[in-house]
């Protein structure tokens, strides 16, 4: 008899498999990936052609080595998270004119739609509107059913998550649960919904079928 953990990478395996199809009808250039390796893999490969790469902040992509594998290789990396204070927004400008950025996702919905929280202001024009290409990773536990639950996945998973990993000083990275706080370092105050692949844009989504990423 299967475990739990085999039958919960049986039902996410089917869930991204079926996101990777919706996507697919929404415009998105999706792919169903069964495992870390297999989407290091991809991603790797489509930084060949690319002579700058921009970093979105994605854990799911950090946990790929991604950045390390490319260091030395003659490619400019723009990773706002790896310069000082006083470079970071020249940095993030130039993930906006970058071949290739890469980003993850807070949540992808069972109907096709991209959801993030955009805690500097700058990921979604850095996704839609400005490199040449851009690759979204999504681990398998961003599957969720609809807008109403990739929010509360943001608000309840996402947010805090990200708050203690930046060590802010929010109610939420003390507590674990969403305090819907007015702190001054709270994050959780913009979001994107990207329904259908922005006209004129070059996304490729690469859905893991394990987890990846926070």
């Amino acid at each position: 008899m299967a475990d739990r953990v085999q039958i919960g990478l049986w039902q996410m395996d089917l869930r991204a498999r079926k996101c990777v199809e919706v996507l697919r009808k929404n415009g998105f250039d999706a792919h169903f990936l069964p495992d870390q390796e297999s989407v290091r893999a991809r991603v790797l490969a489509e930084c060949e052609p690319a002579a700058s790469v921009g970093f979105g902040g994605s854990m799911s992509v950090a946990g790929l080595g991604i950045f390390e594998a490319l260091s030395g290789g003659g490619k400019k990396l723009h990773d706002h998270g790896r310069v000082p204070p006083e470079e970071r927004a020249a940095t993030r400008l130039a993930q906006l004119t970058c071949d290739l950025f890469l980003t993850g996702t807070n949540a992808v919905t069972l109907d096709g739609c991209l959801v993030n929280l955009d805690m500097n202001g700058n990921r979604t024009n850095a996704m839609t509107f400005g490199p040449k290409k851009t690759v979204v990773v999504a681990g398998g536990q961003k599957i969720v059913a609809d807008l109403p639950e990739a929010i509360r996945r943001i608000k309840t998973v996402s947010a805090p998550r990200n708050a203690k990993r930046l060590k802010l000083s929010t109610p939420c990275a003390a507590t674990g649960f969403c305090e819907d706080c007015n702190s001054p370092q709270r994050i959780c105050r913009v979001y994107s919904i990207i329904e259908r692949r922005p006209a004129n844009s070059d996304i490729t989504v690469l859905v893991c079928g394990e987890p990846l990423g926070l």
